[in-house]
């Protein structure tokens, strides 16, 4: 591109994981998964069981077993990780792993980064690689390229501002994905994928605002809203770890309504966690914008998807057994509220292994300080979101209409996919089934009829077909 100038690197908030990148490798016993896709174990490793009733009785359909197979993957030397506590200083956490672990196991080497791949270059398998996406090519006469502001493992971000049209002399960022780190079929469609999801998702105030992809011979370019305000991880260990409860709050109100907006729309985020939401400024009341959608995948209501990917620390249960879908990103927020309310994580250990197996078979401790100085609703409204059962656990929409958040400056409860997916079986039941549901309403808590009722004054005022 030419015109986006060089600065020492920092860390690229806008940067999707390298699906090719094998960074900090973990030692991965017998027992669990690596975070990477295609690992299977043959081992069955049973659910706990939940002494906890659910707080919703709307369960999404049953997954199916989980079921591990062993792997063929080669064991690597365990690396230690952060520690518990989020206090300065703060290493950097381990990077989300995708699918460079596999490609190397296939090629048996690391690819190198620094060969530049043709358009028509071929992968391992002598399969042609067609690296045109159909993107517009006219970069440089929309956009004045600045400088860059960030790096990240599978590309770098630059400053630019529009020259011309509805958005002239509007700052934006732009993500920069050079092609020669595409070098499998997969990698390609990563991108493709992440474009399709950023063009779809679009009209949320928590969502980063995507404006157009760019390609040439050499990068893919994607022009996104720029966000200065820094990522909410910087917030979190500026507070030394901990939020009172009124400030958590305004927290997971905007990352619930953005989750639950995405889940909508059929998407499954894979990777939420404090890196992956920045604020448009600098101003401590600015919006959260949730960002990188790399991993991202669309997924049908019925569907369960089975690639392993993610980030450790904010890995759901059923990420690891390979069958899940929206309630990842649940558990997920459920982890970020755990650590804004306390200040620590609450699944640790020093390797990725131990991490996983203390997300399987581990509690969080609710009992060490500052839990008992919070309140009930509080408590309550974390262990549900880390219930190790997805079907149990409450679906985003859901978590905003629980009585800890509920009554916070007026939160609307938006549309949950799962309440219309439960509206369109009850409306194609039998006539005894539909009299037993009946029966089984009039059992339902205070809380639960609230939910309901916010869904069926939405339903009443969008006059939605089901």
């Amino acid at each position: 591109m030419g015109t986006c100038t060089s600065k020492p690197p920092k860390p690229n908030p806008y940067s999707s994981r390298d699906p090719n990148d094998q960074t900090n490798p973990s030692q991965t016993p017998k027992s669990l998964p690596s975070l990477t896709p295609h690992h299977h174990k043959d081992d069955v490793i049973s659910r706990q069981s939940q002494s906890q009733s659910p707080f919703f009785p709307f369960y999404s359909p049953s997954p199916a077993h989980y079921l591990k197979k062993s792997s063929p993957a080669r064991t690597k030397s365990a690396t230690s990780t952060p520690s518990r506590f989020f206090r300065r200083p703060f290493p950097p956490p381990s990077p989300a792993k995708h699918i460079k672990a596999v490609l190397a196991r296939r090629l048996g080497k690391k690819a190198s980064a620094s060969v530049a791949i043709p358009e028509d270059a071929e992968d391992e398998d002598g399969v042609e690689l067609d690296k045109r996406f159909g993107f517009s090519k006219e970069l440089t006469s929309r956009l004045e390229v600045g400088d860059e502001v960030g790096r990240g493992h599978f590309g770098y971000t630059c400053s630019a501002r529009f020259k011309k049209g509805e958005f002239k002399g509007q700052q934006v960022a732009v993500k920069v994905i050079p092609k020669s780190k595409m070098t499998t079929a997969i990698a390609i469609e990563d991108v493709r994928r992440e474009v399709k999801i950023l063009r779809a998702l679009t009209g949320h105030s928590n969502l980063v605002q995507f404006y157009d992809a760019f390609e040439d011979s050499d990068n893919v370019y994607i022009v996104m809203e720029l966000c200065e305000g820094g990522e909410l991880l910087d917030r979190i260990l500026s507070r030394g770890g901990k939020y009172s409860e009124d400030d958590a709050k305004t927290v997971m109100v905007q990352i619930l309504n953005v989750v639950a907006f995405c889940h909508l729309q059929g998407v499954v985020h894979r990777d939420l966690k404090p890196e992956n939401f920045l604020y448009s400024a600098k101003d401590e009341n600015s919006q959260l914008k949730a960002i990188d959608f790399g991993l991202s995948d669309f997924a049908k209501p019925d569907e369960r998807l089975n690639d392993i990917v993610g980030s450790a620390y904010y890995v759901a249960p059923e990420v690891l057994h390979r069958s899940y879908s929206t309630e990842a990103d649940v558990w997920s927020i459920g982890v970020i509220a755990y650590i804004l309310l306390c200040g620590s994580r609450p699944f640790w250990a020093r390797t990725e292994s131990g991490i996983f197996r203390a997300v399987l078979k581990a509690d969080p401790s609710f009992d060490e300080a500052p839990w008992p100085s919070l309140s009930p609703e509080a408590k309550d409204f974390v262990k549900r979101l880390l219930n190790k059962d997805p079907r149990k656990r409450m679906t985003a929409a859901q978590a905003l209409s629980h009585p800890w958040i509920r009554n916070y400056n007026d939160v609307k409860v938006p549309l949950d996919i799962l309440i219309f997916r439960l509206m369109k079986v009850y409306m194609r039941s039998s006539s005894l089934r539909k009299a037993a549901l009946r029966a089984l309403s009039k059992t339902l808590t205070v809380d639960e009829l609230f939910y309901l009722k916010e869904h069926l004054h939405y339903w009443s005022q969008t006059k939605m077909a089901l």
